[in-house]
């Protein structure tokens, strides 16, 4: 992935829209190989995912007779949702988790700022959180901690409950503890009591190709403002982004390119007009859900969610410890698209008898 995006000739294929029409050629392909010219195409995908099987859908009806967007943020782009919404869902889940564990956290940003600017600040911070290299800037340790509270908030789900369990380590700290060893201690609750722990974790395939679509087309603008998230200041700067994609990769995002290709602003409007057959799921407790469809927008655009529910929960396989509601959401999704088909069918019959109207 690494080499691939470095080459201009071949990341340029990189995008969303290369993405399902690569996924249009190779399942008009399949239905031919197979001689299935009359069975139905349901796409589902999650997170991304997600996004492009809503897409897929309003691009290509022809080829798809519905889709299963789970947990697909298509309002975070171009300013339609705010740019706290991630970190507000955050903040709401470790508050309703536990109002100390909250507090805490919130209470930490400033006392790691300001150890960090101390003579050998930094030298405490990393003996203090056991870092495996020292900390060169106080960002490093609250970019690490931002992203594990995150990850903790949109995979919530059962049996583990990540959130629980951070804020587990928090409180269960011994009575009286400074506020940097309840927030160590969360995170030796949730990552494991390590030897240290790799504040710059080497990015995945996935992390890597990520960036380049967010510098590119896949512009979200995720921040948060003064005392508005639990989380310390970090608005989203249109201008400081632009400079960073053009440093890393040579090009200028677009940040107005998905809602021009695909729609967005005013998208109830727009969509009961001429969409069908999308079923927008998701689970709230998921911060990326900020961003979602989370209301019907006409009697085949449907939106389902669960109150308790985390990111692309519904599309994961069944297991012994879901609730309850999670089973009735994913019934209801079932349900949903069995009418879908049933109706593909009774309409193929009758085209053939001629009595298609």
């Amino acid at each position: 992935m690494e080499e691939a995006v470095k080459d201009e000739d071949t990341r340029g294929y990189f995008n969303s829209a290369q993405a399902i029409a690569d996924y249009a050629e190779l399942l008009l392909h399949i239905k031919e190989k197979y001689s299935a010219k009359n069975s139905p195409i349901i796409v589902i995908g999650g997170s991304y995912g997600g996004m492009l099987a809503s897409w897929f859908r309003m691009k290509y009806p022809h080829i798809a007779l519905g889709a299963l967007a789970s947990s697909a943020p298509i309002l975070y782009f171009d300013n339609i949702t705010p740019q706290n919404g991630y970190y507000s869902v955050v903040s709401r889940d470790f508050k309703e988790a536990s109002k100390s564990c909250y507090h805490n956290i919130r209470k930490s940003w400033e006392i790691i700022d300001k150890i960090a600017s101390r003579k050998n600040g930094l030298s405490y911070l990393s003996r203090k959180f056991k870092t495996c290299s020292k900390l060169n800037d106080p960002f490093e340790l609250k970019d690490y901690l931002d992203s594990m509270y995150s990850e903790a908030a949109q995979y919530n789900s059962p049996p583990s409950y990540p959130v629980t369990i951070v804020c587990g380590g928090i409180d269960g700290a011994p009575k009286g503890s400074h506020i940097l060893d309840r927030i160590f201690a969360g995170i030796v609750a949730y990552k494991g009591n390590s030897s240290c722990h790799n504040m710059n974790p080497k990015p995945s395939e996935t992390d890597l190709g990520w960036r380049w679509q967010t510098c590119t087309e896949m512009v979200m603008p995720v921040g948060r403002g003064e005392n508005d998230t639990m989380f310390y200041s970090d608005p989203f700067n249109l201008n400081n982004f632009i400079k960073d994609c053009k440093k890393k990769y040579g090009v200028s995002p677009r940040p107005h390119w998905i809602t021009t290709y695909y729609g967005g602003q005013d998208i109830k409007l727009i969509l009961q007009r001429f969409a069908s057959n999308i079923i927008f799921s998701n689970g709230l407790r998921d911060p990326y859900s900020s961003a979602g469809i989370l209301q019907d927008i006409s009697h085949s655009l449907q939106a389902v969610h669960t109150r308790n529910g985390s990111h692309c929960l519904d599309i994961l396989s069944k297991d012994s410890t879901d609730p309850e509601c999670l089973t009735m959401q994913r019934n209801t999704e079932v349900k949903i698209i069995e009418g879908w088909i049933t109706k593909h069918y009774a309409d193929l019959k009758a085209l053939k008898k001629g009595k298609m109207h």
